[in-house]
């Protein structure tokens, strides 16, 4: 084939999903000269399976997308149907933001930001090659023969790299709904060094909204009283569309075990890998056989389709049995089907094989982000974009990487999760992953991150003298909330909420701390005059939640101390006597930067960790 110069570039960014959009941003918005290809313009940012933003521990990711400089939070918060905040009975380190985001307009938003992003060259192509010069990127190639040189190069192919969509007995070569697959680029992984698996994912049904009984079914309505995901906006819009919720059956259940044989994922069609914490309906009325009926949630799509989402009910069940088992369940007995549901496996690579800042240790300034990591959702995919497109960009410019630890965000708990101890299976963030999930919640995303987000150059002027501000609110917040209140007021207070009074003066943090909203204090009270809501809500939590978080930060430092204790890059595992022989070749193939990412890898026990902290004190006792 004849090869031709499609130009030179800082970095190219492969795929643009979720990960290679945030990618292809850090990169261009600090500066650097960057190329995104896509196998189709029109799946950029494209939502293959629920068209929602956040959930369970994804709500925090997107918030400190959002704190370093991304994009995530904004378009969702521009393009949501409706905003839900989970977990609302349980405290707030648990409690995570979802909004069901109008599909379409999800992916246009995004589309049109990246096509007005300075710096950035979008191009439609499919990558063959990753070009190596001694050790080092230095272009991609597409199957046309155009050559894209490069600096860096970011891999963000999401599901695409030799997918096939599996239905019943059909199987087809195919990325998710019916775009075209990614097939000639493994090969050429698999020649640079990775280790190349296959994981499985699916999606439900969507169907006709019409057809639907909603008489039939639970209406969910939206939270108005929320904030968004952004921190660069105020509220959430007043006005949101309604889900419902229903329910699967005996009836439902027993058409799927009737038709097992046919299921791809029993009959031995499927082998690969899919996720645990988001099965199909056929593994979950096989795995929880005793639960008479399992939670389907119905989602519009969109404003401008009819098409709505069946939440809970993926399948690869054929299209016959498919038909029948949906008109099973309750408001959707003469439910029509616009399209069907299926499984679909992919390649993906071996995270092992991976630095923390998610550059490849075999080729210098080659990085990974998103789904061929092994992730699975739109915000972890998102938040590995940023952060291997930040720390490519900050490599170019001669600046040190930024790692984020995993008392500093989820996103630090994600990418030393992947890095450290790998995953067998598609990889879902959850808030008990996070050790330290009372210091890393959704509220003060900002305070943690916003400043590194500025350092590193992506976080924009505006945005950060909105968090400057914010952060000058809420110190003057936490001060207030230390004065003393009359006697009376204090009593007054406590009566009112049912507590026994007091006949001295108090601080609002102490009638905090008795179990009286911050809300009623400043309603009788008069205090907090200038704060708005999320100031408010973060002091709140600060000052409740204190002596949770005093342990908390006495927890960090010690392990702070371990991870400044950096193991030397060539070290010589297998000729440190004691160590055991899966520890020599667990911390062979991980590579870790200190002892407490050492301490993290499955297989390092704390003996050996012991010995590893003898031979730095007689090896290397000045560290590094």
């Amino acid at each position: 084939m004849v090869t031709f110069t499609e130009g030179q570039f800082d970095v190219v960014v492969v795929g643009a999903g979720h990960a290679g959009c945030e990618a292809a941003l850090a990169c261009a918005r600090t500066g650097l000269k960057t190329a995104m290809l896509t196998l189709n313009l029109d799946s950029i940012a494209f939502m293959a399976c629920n068209p929602s933003i956040g959930g369970t521990a994804k709500g925090h990711l997107v918030r400190e997308i959002d704190a370093l400089g991304g994009e995530m939070g904004i378009n969702a918060d521009e393009t949501a149907m409706q905003f839900k905040m989970l977990n609302v009975g349980k405290g707030a380190a648990v409690q995570s933001l979802r909004c069901q985001s109008d599909k379409n307009a999800y992916h246009r938003r995004m589309k049109a930001v990246l096509e007005h992003t300075e710096n950035l060259r979008i191009v439609q192509g499919e990558a063959a090659r990753i070009l190596v010069k001694d050790g080092q990127v230095c272009g991609v190639e597409t199957t046309y023969g155009g050559i894209f040189y490069c600096r860096a190069a970011v891999l963000a192919t999401g599901v695409y790299l030799n997918a096939q969509t599996i239905t019943g007995e059909v199987i087809k070569d195919s990325g998710p709904n019916g775009f075209a697959p990614a097939t000639a680029l493994t090969q050429n992984l698999i020649e640079l060094g990775f280790a190349v698996r296959r994981f499985k994912t699916g999606t439900p049904a969507r169907i006709d909204f019409r057809t639907i009984d909603r008489e039939k079914c639970t209406v969910q309505e939206g939270d108005a009283s929320v904030y968004p995901f952004s921190f660069m906006h105020e509220h959430v819009p007043a006005e949101q569309t309604e889900c419902y919720l229903t329910y699967t059956n005996g009836a439902t259940h027993k058409i799927i075990l009737d038709n097992l044989d046919r299921s791809p994922l029993y009959n031995g069609t499927i082998e690969s890998t899919g996720p645990r914490y988001c099965p199909s309906i056929e593994t979950k009325v096989v795995r929880f056989a005793d639960k008479e009926r399992h939670q389907i949630f119905i989602e519009p799509e969109g404003a401008d389709t009819l098409e709505a989402y069946i939440q809970g009910m993926s399948s690869s069940l054929p299209h016959d049995i498919q038909r029948d088992m949906y008109r099973t369940v309750a408001g959707l007995e003469n439910c029509d089907i616009m399209r069907y549901a299926y499984a679909i496996e992919y390649d993906c690579i071996d995270t092992l094989d991976v630095y923390p800042t998610l550059e490849f240790k075999k080729v210098k300034n080659l990085y990974t982000a998103g789904q061929i990591n092994g992730t699975s959702g739109y915000e972890e995919a998102a938040a590995q974009g940023l952060m291997a497109g930040l720390n490519a960009s900050l490599k170019l410019r001669g600046r040190q990487p930024l790692v984020l630890g995993r008392d500093e965000a989820y996103i630090g708990v994600l990418i030393d999760d992947l890095v450290t101890k790998g995953t067998e299976e598609p990889y879902r963030m959850m808030t008990s992953r996070a050790e330290h999930r009372i210091e890393l919640r959704q509220d003060n995303a900002d305070l943690r991150l916003t400043q590194k987000g500025y350092d590193c150059g992506l976080v924009t002027e505006e945005r950060y003298a909105r968090f400057l501000k914010r952060k000058e609110n809420y110190e003057r917040a936490l001060k207030e909330l230390q004065t003393k209140l009359p006697a009376d007021v204090c009593d007054g207070i406590l009566r009112g909420q049912r507590l026994e009074g007091v006949q001295k003066p108090l601080s609002s943090a102490e009638l905090i701390k008795r179990g009286v909203p911050l809300e009623s204090i400043c309603a009788a009270a008069d205090i907090l005059k200038d704060a708005d809501d999320s100031v408010k809500e973060s002091a709140e939590i600060e000052i409740k939640y204190e002596g949770y978080l005093k342990k908390g930060r006495e927890q960090i430092e010690r392990a702070r101390k371990m991870e400044s204790k950096l193991l030397p890059d060539g070290i010589d595992y297998s000729s440190i006597d004691g160590l055991r022989l899966e520890a020599r070749e667990k911390l062979s193939r991980v590579r870790p930067r200190s002892l407490g990412q050492a301490g993290r890898i499955s297989g390092v026990n704390p003996a050996d960790i012991s010995v590893l902290m003898i031979y730095l004190a007689l090896h290397h006792p000045g560290g590094r």
